[in-house]
């Protein structure tokens, strides 16, 4: 072999190397970027986002988007430096999105659990936006328990052995003193369906000696029919929001978006606060390039959000009941509160 070669191959191999490198090596970190919108309004694999039944519903017009985050992990060297130099991709290192001793599912499994936490939040917020008026609501039946296939969650009670409980400090009293064995009569009301009466023999409950009817309950606005929302592989509490505004929208007249594509996000709690949420800046371009002019911010993020808006009108808001006076206001052709 000749000198010519061996330069040739010598000078070439550091590009090997890096080649191999880039493609092979894994980097302790998480990829985010802008993530996929959903209209909630709209349809999603033929189902309603939101599906209201057991009452009438009014039409709506425009958009109400949630905004999400992609997230990719598993980056090899190669990938994590193209989408960093993409300029739309934020690298995080992985410990902060899987942190030591949980594993990715049980990590995923959790931000499923508040996804489903921010649903029950954003309807509950929604209903007493509405007026609807409290009760002690059933959270969960647990199965197996004394309680389950007698009653349901999202069942109202309304009195225990025929007297009634209008919050859970009198349910919770009506039930201390009570004893396992003991049978009680639950009068409930169920949604989409006639009220009813439940006969429960009361089990055995390790920390307390009152019976134990196997329930959680908390004092919630209720309805008589059902919300359900239709999206699922959505992580987080982010979309509690817009999934409170697409339940008032559809419940009330005259559409609160207008004509206007209106994005947005925040975390709802059922006292209708906003909170605010993480990555805001990727949502708001994923907003942007579905089409969006508008966007609800938390505000909280407001700061974050000004930074960049992407030539987006930036609405703030820091309640559910601000968020609709702000739109209310938009489509009237005001100026809404902005960032």
């Amino acid at each position: 072999m000749n000198r010519r070669i061996l330069t040739l191959l010598a000078a070439l191999l550091p590009v090997v190397v890096f080649g191999v490198l880039l493609a092979a090596v894994t980097v302790p970190f998480v990829s985010l970027g802008p993530g996929p919108t959903f209209d909630t309004l709209g349809m999603v694999e033929g189902k309603q986002v939101v599906d209201i039944q057991g009452t009438t519903t009014h039409p709506t017009t425009g958009h109400l988007n949630m905004t999400t985050v992609s997230q990719r992990d598993g980056l090899t060297l190669g990938e994590a430096l193209a989408l960093w130099l993409s300029g739309r991709e934020q690298l995080m290192p992985r410990d902060l999105v899987y942190p030591p001793g949980k594993s990715r599912e049980e990590v995923d499994e959790d931000n499923d659990a508040e996804f489903r936490a921010s649903e029950q939040s954003a309807e509950y917020a929604a209903l007493g936006y509405l007026r609807y008026p409290s009760a002690v609501t059933l959270a969960d039946v647990h199965d197996p328990g004394p309680s389950a296939g007698k009653l349901q969650p999202g069942d109202a009670v309304d009195a225990v052995n025929g007297e009634p409980v209008y919050t859970v400090e009198r349910f919770t009293a009506k039930l201390a003193g009570t004893k396992p064995g003991e049978t009680v009569a639950i009068d409930y009301r169920r949604k989409n369906a006639a009220p009813g009466t439940a006969r429960i023999t009361l089990g055995e409950n390790k920390d307390r000696p009152n019976g134990f009817l196997g329930v959680s309950v908390l004092d919630a606005p209720w309805a008589p029919f059902t919300v359900e929302f239709n999206l699922a592989n959505i992580g987080g509490p982010s979309a509690g929001l817009m999934f409170s505004l697409a339940v008032i929208d559809k419940l009330s007249t005259g559409g609160l978006a207008g004509e206007n594509f209106v994005a947005g996000t925040g975390v709802i709690k059922a006292n209708g606060q906003v909170d605010s949420i993480g990555g805001i800046t990727h949502k708001m371009i994923a907003a942007k390039e579905a089409g969006a002019t508008v966007f609800l911010v938390p505000a909280e993020n407001c700061y974050e959000a000004r930074s960049d808006n992407n030539g987006l009108q930036l609405i703030k808001v820091d309640s559910l009941a601000q968020a609709v006076d702000a739109l209310r206001t938009l489509t009237g052709g005001g100026q809404p509160p902005s960032c």
